[in-house]
């Protein structure tokens, strides 16, 4: 009688993979990551018999969206896979892998170049046979298309509840809270003040420049509030762009706009008809370029001072018109960087910014004190009288085109600035 030799089933090493979309009951001692990891477990155990056993490491991602493949988690379980630590990826439902048909298959496709198998406990198939496979194409296309009637809807109630004048969410704007009880936007008398204050100081000097010296110097913010889940959205000093949007925005006098049309809100207005109609005439008359982003034709801002941080080569200015439009850049023309451009008015503002950010630190007091000799509107200044003063602050700037940084080197002794 011939012996049987009984061979003991290849190891099978079973990841399992958890995530939850919100970070709503992550705190509790058992949660939902919890109850999915349990889960899986109890189906790879089931297979024990098989090899089947389930790795020591945790991958799970809780508070991260299906949609992407953005999660720590799930890097973590790839670079796993990649290293050939995992033969089989199981999960509580499909949908905790992924929301997308297209980045599920972009897995599976890595899963496969691996030989990993996927499966789903609730669902009962294995990626292993042909038909789990084809089971697998049919779950996700069916809920691709739950997720897009699920969008269309909420795009439709959006679009239903502008057209009734709702508040229907986003940035708060400057004199507005939102109602506890209804979700509505009240005025809050307080912001409500500034807002009508500035609208009437730009009537009076219509120059965005000056207006927003004006905020500057009482030092008003932008709206600063906290949303439902108590995260903090603190309020920044006014911009070119806040300060248009604010003197722009028809919620100020009562209405909701949506794709282009407007509708009677449910909120008081905070700004009368006339002044808003005076406003909106001579906001498309002030300058929509500030004088600190111009230049002539000749001269720059940054001229003689700008290198290029990739091969150390100074960068020169040039200028082009297209029809009645003036375009202005910066070029590296190095050997190794040739052609190598970044549009001038937007580095030029982003270095003022820079300055004036540098001279609020502590250890600036210099700095702070140079700039502060320059008077309150330098930044209305014209090209010809900024120049000099930049040029006295400082000795160097470096730009780096691929990540976009800017390092700037002041002078050891500033100069005089003005005057």
């Amino acid at each position: 009688m011939s012996e049987v030799t009984l061979v003991a089933p290849r190891p099978v090493r079973c990841a399992v993979y958890a995530r939850k979309s919100s970070e709503e009951g992550l705190d509790q001692a058992f949660n939902s990551l919890d109850a999915q990891r349990e889960a899986a477990e109890a189906y790879v155990a089931s297979q024990r018999q098989e090899g089947w056993f389930v790795v020591p490491e945790t991958y799970a991602d809780g508070g991260f969206t299906g949609a992407n493949m953005e999660r720590p988690g799930l890097r973590k379980l790839m670079t796993a896979i990649e290293a050939g630590h995992i033969d089989c990826v199981v999960v509580y439902k499909v949908d905790r892998l992924s929301r997308s048909l297209l980045d599920f298959a972009r897995l599976m496709g890595v899963f496969e170049r691996h030989g990993v198998s996927f499966v789903s406990v609730t669902q009962q198939f294995n990626t292993s046979a042909p038909v789990g496979r084809l089971t697998l194409n049919i779950l996700l296309s069916f809920a691709e298309f739950e997720r897009d009637l699920i969008s269309e809807r909420t795009r439709d109630k959006k679009a239903a509840a502008k057209r009734k004048g709702m508040w229907t969410g986003g940035y708060l704007p400057l004199g507005y809270d939102l109602d506890p009880q209804g979700g509505k936007l009240v005025v809050n008398d307080s912001e409500a003040v500034r807002v009508r204050t500035i609208y009437e100081w730009f009537a009076q000097h219509p120059s965005i420049e000056a207006t927003l010296a004006q905020i500057g110097r009482r030092g008003w913010n932008t709206k600063s509030w906290v949303t439902a889940k108590q995260k903090l959205h603190e309020g920044a000093p006014f911009t070119e762009g806040t300060l248009r949007r604010l003197l722009m925005n028809e919620i100020y006098i009562g209405l909701v706009h949506y794709r282009g049309k407007s509708y009677r809100g449910e909120h008081h207005r905070i700004i009368d008809r006339v002044l808003w109609k005076r406003v909106q005439a001579l906001v498309p008359l002030a300058e929509k370029v500030p004088a600190r982003k111009q230049a002539t034709k000749n001269m720059a801002l940054l001229s003689g001072l700008l290198h290029c941080a990739k091969c150390d080569h100074p960068m020169a200015h040039i200028s082009n018109r297209r029809a009645a439009r003036q375009y202005r850049y910066y070029v590296c023309r190095s050997g190794a960087c040739s052609g190598q451009s970044v549009p001038a008015g937007a580095l030029e503002s982003s270095i003022l910014d820079r300055l004036e950010e540098l001279a609020r630190e502590p250890a600036r007091r210099r700095l702070r004190r140079r700039i502060k000799a320059l008077g309150q509107l330098w930044r209305e200044w014209a090209v010809t009288e900024l120049i000099p003063a930049v040029q006295a602050l400082v000795e160097r700037v470096s730009y780096d085109r691929d990540t976009g940084d800017v390092a700037i080197r002041l002078r050891q002794r500033q100069e005089k600035l003005h005057g």
